[in-house]
């Protein structure tokens, strides 16, 4: 066969041949962007840098969307000066449970989009596709100074799907506000709900025990789901994904959304987070996880957590809490307003301060005050610069992004907020807060506050 010959057939083959498809993106994969900004210096303030540090008379050096320096006597001269004279600086806050977009304003029956109650176990759906990016109760929340949050399915289900985590930015889909790189939670929840919800129906779970054995048998499976495809990967990547001659070439497993999800909970990905009250019921659920060999990152709600405060700590998983709700119900009974307090433990304690509301999420300072009086009253001291970690890095640690945001360390995402006195004051009001270094709320300026459909001819209050 002569050269020429020989390199017509070969391109020919070629061209018969399908061109290989790119590597697959993530699905529903986050296309946000930063908001442009300049440079940024904030002089002379008090900052709360989220790491248990106050700096008085500081100033926060902000470029290219990141943290640059925290300290005094900063220069830039290419800079945007704000003066901090009389002011308080912090990370932007970060509320680890939110419902915002799947249970928006106005609250129609339309708009509900939190609880897929077909099945107690339904881990196959993901809040994601149910968020209502012109939830006006985004710009309420930004308002106040949540520059993150992560959105939960509700509570009805025993694993309810998968929580997401947004950026709090003017979007026209979700993909727009998905905080890049952010590992997916899973929501869970003990207790009451789901019991009452299916046991109202005649169904299983009726009882705490049928809940219990329904964690279990959902994790059962997905952990026989789990060793299947991870023995197919296994024979791929050995045989570099081709056939022995003379065989068929090896299917994969059947896929099955719901235990995608909770594999991928088996194999760390995802993180878990726990609607759970009862200081026995959290002891349970701790025991579970470590039957299935998975990591819990918080409990939510949490109410006799100060019950267990050691334990918590010992096993580096946060309690995400309310500063006041309790008695309820009968599982939310037996809370105390010092639980925050007691949960955070000078050694490895993770406690956070949460929302679970529309309008709990506009003011998350302020129940943390309640907290730092309640606290300081049985004679602990909760300094501004400790309470603040409740809403900043403990938070960031609790979603998995605390690399990247809650505290003001060099080169972390520059989230700050301005406030016009303590933030935890009666009075504390976010004056500015900047998303990535952008000025994305000024409280001064009304073309720098979000503005929706559902709010256009609405005075907002000064």
């Amino acid at each position: 066969m002569t050269a020429r010959l020989k390199a017509t057939l070969v391109a020919a083959i070629l061209f018969a041949l399908p061109a290989l498809a790119p590597a697959a993106d993530p699905a529903y994969a986050s296309t946000y962007r930063a908001p442009a900004s300049g440079p940024v210096l904030i002089r002379n303030a008090t900052v709360l840098d989220g790491n248990g540090q106050r700096l008085d008379g500081a100033d926060v050096l902000m470029r290219e969307g990141r943290i640059v320096a925290v300290g005094a006597g900063l220069q830039a001269g290419d800079a945007s000066v704000v003066d901090g004279q009389g002011k308080w600086v912090t990370p932007g806050i970060i509320d680890v449970h939110s419902h915002l977009g799947v249970y928006p304003s106005p609250g129609a029956t339309a708009h509900s989009d939190g609880n897929e109650i077909t099945s107690p176990v339904t881990a196959q759906v993901w809040a994601e596709h149910g968020v209502w990016p012109q939830d006006p109760g985004f710009g309420a929340a930004l308002a106040g100074g949540v520059t993150t949050m992560m959105v939960l399915p509700g509570s009805a289900n025993l694993i309810g799907g998968r929580g997401v985590v947004l950026r709090n930015v003017a979007a026209t889909t979700m993909q727009e506000m998905k905080y890049p790189g952010a590992p997916h939670s899973v929501k869970m929840a003990c207790g009451e709900n789901p019991k009452r919800v299916y046991g109202g129906r005649g169904q299983s779970p009726m009882t705490r025990m049928g809940n219990l054995a329904g964690y279990r048998a959902a994790f059962a499976e997905a952990q026989a789901y789990r060793r299947k495809w991870d023995a197919y990967d296994a024979s791929q990547s050995s045989s570099g994904g081709r056939a022995k001659k003379g065989e068929p070439a090896a299917e994969p497993p059947a896929r099955d959304l719901r235990m995608d999800t909770l594999a991928d909970v088996l194999r760390g990905e995802i993180t878990v987070q726990i609607h759970c009250y009862r200081a026995d019921e959290m002891a349970l659920m701790l025991d579970l996880a470590k039957e299935f060999g998975f990591k819990i990152a918080a409990f939510h709600h949490g109410v006799e957590a100060y019950k267990l405060a050691d334990r918590l700590a010992e096993e580096n998983v946060c309690g995400a809490l309310w500063a006041d709700w309790w008695g309820f119900k009968m599982e939310a009974y037996d809370g105390i307003q010092e639980n925050i307090a007691l949960v955070d433990r000078p050694e490895n304690g993770c406690a956070i301060v949460h929302s679970d509301s529309s309008e709990g999420i506009q003011r998350l300072n302020q129940e943390a005050a309640k907290v730092m009086a309640r606290g300081e009253r049985v004679g602990l001291s909760l300094p501004p610069e400790r309470a603040i970690r409740w809403l900043t890095s403990n938070a960031a640690r609790a979603i998995g992004i605390a690399d990247s945001t809650g505290s003001l360390d060099k080169g972390k995402r520059a989230d700050v907020v301005v406030w016009n006195g303590n933030p935890f004051s009666v009075y504390a009001q976010a004056e500015r807060v900047y998303l990535d270094g952008a000025l994305v709320y000024d409280r001064k300026d009304r073309a720098r506050q979000p503005v929706t459909d559902f709010m256009l001819g609405q005075e907002v209050a000064p």
